[in-house]
């Protein structure tokens, strides 16, 4: 008999309520930022929020992934390894982290996922994080099809493939905003604003208007023969790959996030609730699927 593959829809949670009215909506996960070192420093929960919403998870079957997922300063390690211990205690499903070096400290018994902060584009990166105990990547976001296929592909076929404690799994991003750089390479923030990406605090100067000039200072037209000026160049659209999910499958992706820990309910709620109804289409279709 061919073995199934558990497919899982994984949804942002900006706080309690919004992660309690994913679940509503039919999401398999929830992940939500811890009280501090998550990458989206605005969207912090404290311990009890989240016990809280560990145990609604719980009684319907689903889990709950905590990101603790920013680089770390040398004197914050201790603290974020108490906070994980913290996480575990309260029955967090796993942590999502990016700093690799919070691997050298005392860490609970918890399944680690790789955050996309850890610039999972290549099969190499992978193979590597898979060897350091991690269960699963989140992948770049800006990865194609075919980039996804050839990591899997070297996973399946990659000699240590049954000598580690388990396969890793693949979490790819299937809607929300997406970044105009490399996943967790982007310095912009930074280097203009002094608000590290990395550090949860990005100002997102790539949402702001820009002229387009040349080396001289001019200003190049468009095709209409105006001035780029004062426009959106660096501001991509939002990721929407809801059609595009059977070919993710079959590429080897078993987890779908959709991006949006700064989202609120309703936008939540409709989204999960598309992605839902989507993905039960396939499965049930689908044999191999659960």
């Amino acid at each position: 008999m061919t073995p199934s593959t558990h497919i899982s829809l994984l949804a942002p949670a900006r706080d309690l309520e919004v992660g309690i009215a994913a679940i509503q909506a039919g999401a398999d996960a929830v992940y939500i930022g811890a009280p501090e070192f998550g990458a989206r420093q605005a969207a912090g929960n404290s311990l009890e929020d989240i016990a809280e919403l560990v145990l609604y998870a719980h009684r319907f079957g689903a889990q709950v992934l905590v990101t603790l997922n920013t680089l770390l300063h040398d004197d914050e390690y201790p603290r974020a390894c108490a906070l994980a211990h913290e996480l575990y205690k309260v029955g967090v499903d796993a942590l999502i982290i990016q700093d690799l070096n919070l691997l050298n400290y005392n860490l609970p018994p918890i399944r680690l996922h790789a955050s996309t902060q850890c610039d999972n584009r290549t099969p190499e990166q992978v193979l590597h994080l898979q060897q350091l105990g991690f269960r699963r990547v989140v992948l770049a976001r800006e990865l194609s099809i075919d980039q996804i296929k050839e990591i899997n592909y070297t996973i399946q076929h990659s000699p240590l493939e049954g000598e580690l404690e388990g396969s890793i799994e693949l979490e790819a991003f299937v809607h929300g905003a997406l970044c105009v750089s490399y996943s967790g390479r982007c310095y912009l923030s930074e280097v203009l604003m002094n608000r590290s990406a990395n550090r949860g605090c990005c100002a997102q100067p790539c949402r702001q208007r820009y002229d387009l000039l040349d080396k001289d200072g001019n200003e190049i037209l468009d095709d209409n023969g105006q001035p780029i000026h004062q426009r959106y160049l660096l501001s991509l659209q939002d990721m929407d790959r809801s059609l595009h999910l059977a070919e993710l499958i079959e590429a080897g992706v078993t987890t779908f996030k959709i991006e949006g820990r700064l989202k609120d309910r309703d936008y939540v709620t409709n989204i999960v609730a598309y992605y839902r109804q989507l993905l039960d289409q396939l499965i049930d279709a689908t044999p191999t699927l659960q």
